[in-house]
């Protein structure tokens, strides 16, 4: 099915994949596929998936057509680590599929939303939203007849699970998975997985810049602040001194994103050889990850966000809209608690009698809610809104 492919010894191989943990008979088999093609397909044709065009990325409800939504993101993502993959002659289909689901848990409202569901379930075991991806895709998003989940290979759930490295203490929702169907937590994750999520930190430092400056939150001159956003910006001024600003900037972005890819090629495949990766479980085995930054662009990055983070997600109008959402999220949360009775009927005939189910039951609906159903839900019972949920 894939034999034109060329694969280094250090890719994962989606013919000696460890499997799925549900049997698939011949017949589920729907076209020449491999197993990591299959696994993206039904990311992509989740409702899971589908939710994230309405859950935000980085600016709350926000108003605009051309603000980012977890949906474009993880879009971004996808194409960024295919370059990276491609190049390292890694399987493009798994670190696809990883870039694409890896958001997928994310709460309506972002991290603000995340806050309150890990508030709510203080007492619970507390909410991830990593943990929650796993949990969707493999217990809450059931379109098969057979088995409940998407049945994913092992591969996937590896990676999504090690999303940010090995976990010395797994979450309740992640332990429990764990437990079923282990994911050598304690190892790193494959070479595939490791790109994803390089490419998530290059998707969001640089095109969230792009929305900043959208939003009016950033401005050139603080950007400029940044000695590697000023070399790149001065490249760019000399290519094109007759483009307006605009167009400057949107070429700064790009340029930033083609730095940083060809750093990661490179730095990833100098440690390939210097820790003579010649499997993908060599790379598990790894004492550091392999894929990455080099040591001076990781520093760089490392000030980027740092910036990033001062001027742009903790801005203080961010900060407003944030506590807004969390005000919402954590509303609906008591709403259901107090009248389980307004939770739609498949949810309501499934609402364990006793505690910790009940409640995280009650935040995997809500978790699963897009930013507008929860807005809805949440004036249907309280009459408003909060004032200043939207500040874009």
């Amino acid at each position: 099915m894939d034999n034109n492919i060329i694969r280094a010894s250090y890719a994962s191989n989606p013919h000696q994949s460890r499997g799925r943990l549900y049997s698939e008979e011949m017949g589920m088999v729907r076209g020449a596929r491999t197993a990591f093609q299959r696994d993206r397909d039904r990311i992509i044709h989740s409702i899971s998936f589908r939710r994230l065009r309405h859950k935000t990325q980085v600016f709350v409800a926000p108003d605009g057509d051309h603000y980012r939504v977890r949906l474009t993101h993880s879009l971004e993502v996808a194409q960024i680590g295919r370059t990276i993959a491609r190049t390292l002659g890694l399987d493009e289909d798994l670190t696809e599929a990883l870039c694409l689901a890896h958001d997928i848990g994310h709460p309506p409202f972002g991290h603000a939303g995340e806050d309150a569901l890990q508030e709510a379930l203080a007492e619970h075991g507390g909410f991830d939203h990593n943990a929650q991806t796993l949990r969707t895709l493999m217990q809450l998003e059931c379109p098969y007849p057979n088995w409940p989940g998407l049945n994913l290979s092992w591969e996937v759930l590896e990676g999504l699970a090690k999303h940010n490295g090995p976990v010395a203490k797994p979450t309740w929702a992640l332990a429990a998975l764990n437990d079923g169907y282990d994911f050598d937590l304690d190892k790193w994750p494959s070479l595939e997985a490791q790109v994803a999520a390089v490419a998530d930190d290059i998707a969001y430092d640089n095109h969230d810049i792009d929305d900043g400056i959208r939003a009016g939150f950033l401005s050139l001159e603080q950007l400029l602040e940044q000695p590697m956003i000023a070399t790149q910006w001065d490249a760019v001024a000399a290519q094109y001194p007759h483009a307006s600003e605009e167009m400057k900037l949107r070429e700064l972005v790009r340029s930033q994103i083609g730095l940083m890819v060809n750093d990661v090629v490179t730095s990833t495949q100098a440690r390939i050889a210097q820790h003579k990766i010649k499997s993908p479980d060599d790379a598990r085995n790894a004492v550091i990850m392999i894929a990455g930054f080099s040591g001076d662009m990781g520093m760089r990055e490392r000030e980027l966000k740092k910036f990033m983070y001062a001027n742009l997600y903790f801005h203080p109008e961010q900060k407003a809209a944030a506590d807004r959402a969390r005000e919402i999220v954590a509303g609906l949360m008591h709403h259901y608690a107090s009248d389980p009775g307004c939770l739609p009927a498949d949810w309501k005939a499934k609402l364990p009698t006793s505690e910790p189910g009940r409640s995280r039951h009650i935040a995997d609906f809500v978790a699963g809610m897009t930013d507008r159903y929860a807005v809805r839900e949440y004036r249907k019972y309280a009459g408003k809104l909060p004032d200043g949920l939207s500040n874009v």
